[in-house]
């Protein structure tokens, strides 16, 4: 790769490397920059700007950075397209991750364009929850290097993936001494109750009795009898040994002790046993607190089918240090996936409630192309793309519109005042959202060849943490349709009125947008006459 100082004039297909504004002149840095581009630098008076220019062996980063992502990607991973050199695979669903950090080592040492960050190996993720990121140290990366890449990534199977958790039916049992209150031992009950049940398992039987081998082990006998797995064991009193009442226990049922305590901090006094191919847990004290601990460790590894024995406990150690102090608080089981980051939650609404008077008499929503309506292959898309939500805004002839989405599941929200523009019906829309919503892009129905790959581009794009808040799609320097905005401007679109849509919003906030380019021109395509549809239907849409 070439980089520095260019003359704008020979700075035609080269990559921005820094921002300018001038005037009414804006470029974003990573903009490719296009001959209409250099006529508007020249008449700005620039006359030479630090450029990088992609040589025969380089590769561009967004193409780089999805080839190795894909490589990447295994069972239960989800990949985001690149956007600005960084790819990011997420969690399809709750699990734990499984990964070789030796290999992600080995990548990260080819060549400083290529980088990987990634969780923890077996740490446990929620559906979302980004895994890994892979993003090429701007402008490009050399051919060679993502080759090797890849090679790594494909060694002995996928690099990032997940193993999902396996709904088990479990089994507990607390024993009880003089003085055990009732109370605590409900709570304790509730507390590993909720444990399981965030991890798609369930409590099935409790068992309360006397703190002795015998009665333990006659407990742990009737839970096996019914299947149960895993048995987890509250001592009313700590386990201290492992000839102590719980291991005993365990033991005259025919249990094999594995290991007895961890190097995590809380929950040293775990005890790990097997009796045939059913896991016998010995609890520590720290297990009765919905605090993260070392059991939540072990459980999130036996339900998802990990490992769990000697050795994989004694390498608990490093990170093991989860005890709560002052200076570092710490997040109860169950929330680290609502700080960690995770795929942006994005809506789409699809606008359905114009007249179409352009177009006549019929309703040139329900007009078929290539035999099917021209509004189903919108919602179609929609449905199609990473969206957490579709919904679409009738007016015109609502029946008979809702009546077509119907099948498709997706919900209507219905505009009265449709005729007053469309600001009103994305107002009826936002208005119509789920609350835990980062974002919406904000499709028209009269655009047949918009695809999931369009939609998916913008999602990509989205992040108002680094000013790109609103994404619209371009094509050779044109922007087009659909867009997407923040939730941040929900208030905003609230205000806004007449047929401008959110064109108004666009051109206040143009230092929180930025310019998504597509590979085709589908993102300028209404068909909004006669003739539009006439020709449509000449070529068809693929």
């Amino acid at each position: 790769m070439i980089f520095g100082p260019t003359p704008t004039k020979d700075a035609a297909g080269t990559v921005l490397a820094h921002s300018i504004r001038l005037g009414g002149l804006a470029m974003k840095k990573g903009r490719r920059l296009s001959v209409d581009d250099i006529d508007a630098l020249s008449n700005a008076g620039i006359i030479e700007v630090i450029a990088a220019r992609l040589e025969d062996d380089d590769i561009d980063e967004d193409t780089a950075a999805n080839a190795i992502a894909k490589a990447c990607q295994g069972p239960g991973a989800r990949l985001q397209e690149a956007f600005t050199g960084r790819c990011n695979l997420y969690a399809d669903g709750p699990g734990i991750m499984v990964l070789n950090p030796a290999r992600v080592d080995r990548i990260n040492r080819i060549h400083e364009a290529v980088t990987i960050a990634t969780l923890a190996p077996n740490e446990a993720v929620d559906e979302g929850q980004m895994l890994a990121t892979i993003k090429i140290i701007p402008f490009a990366a050399p051919r060679d290097a993502v080759d090797q890449a890849i090679a790594i990534a494909n060694e002995g199977g996928a690099l990032v993936e997940i193993a999902p958790y396996r709904a088990r039916r479990a089994g507990l049992i607390m024993t009880t001494l003089a003085g055990t209150k009732a109370k605590v031992l409900d709570k304790t009950a509730n507390v590993l109750r909720d444990r399981l049940e965030r991890l798609g398992s369930a409590l099935v039987d409790e068992q309360r009795c006397a703190h002795s081998a015998s009665a333990i082990g006659e407990a742990v006998q009737a839970q096996l009898a019914q299947g149960l797995d895993p048995i987890l064991i509250f001592g009313a009193s700590a386990i201290t040994d492992r000839r102590d009442e719980v291991p005993g226990g365990i033991a005259v049922a025919g249990g094999v002790i594995d290991h007895f305590g961890m190097p995590v901090d809380p929950g040293n006094l775990l005890l790990l046993a097997h009796l045939g191919e059913t896991a016998v847990i010995g609890l520590p004290g720290c297990a009765r607190s919905p605090k993260l601990n070392g059991f939540d460790w072990v459980l999130q590894r036996l339900l998802a089918d990990r490992a769990v024995g000697r050795d994989e406990i004694t390498a608990m150690g490093a990170g093991g240090l989860l005890k709560e102090i002052p200076s570092r608080p710490q997040l109860r089981a169950g929330d680290s996936a609502q700080t960690a980051p995770r795929a942006p939650r994005i809506a789409a609404i699809v606008l359905a409630a114009g007249q179409s008077r352009r177009m006549g008499v019929a309703n040139k929503l329900l007009a078929e192309i290539d035999g099917k309506a021209m509004l189903l292959r919108v919602v179609e898309a929609a449905l199609a793309a990473q969206v957490s939500e579709v919904i679409a805004v009738t007016g015109h002839e609502a029946d008979s519109v809702a009546a077509a989405l119907e099948p498709h599941g997706v919900g209507t929200v219905h505009n009265p005042d449709f005729a007053d523009g469309l600001s009103t019906s994305l107002h009826k829309g936002v208005s119509g959202l789920d609350g835990d919503i980062d974002g919406v892009v904000v499709l028209l129905g009269d655009m047949p060849r918009i695809t999931p790959g369009h939609i998916n581009r913008l999602i990509a794009a989205f992040n108002p943490g680094e000013g790109r808040a609103i994404c619209v799609p371009t094509y050779q320097g044109k922007r087009g349709n659909p867009v997407l905005f923040a939730a941040s401007f929900f208030a905003e679109m609230e205000e806004v009125g007449g047929d401008s849509g959110a064109k108004y919003l666009i051109g206040q906030h143009e230092d929180e947008l930025v310019e998504v380019p597509m590979d085709d021109d589908s993102i300028f395509l209404d068909v909004d006459t006669p003739d539009a549809l006439t020709a449509i239907r000449a070529v068809g849409i693929d």
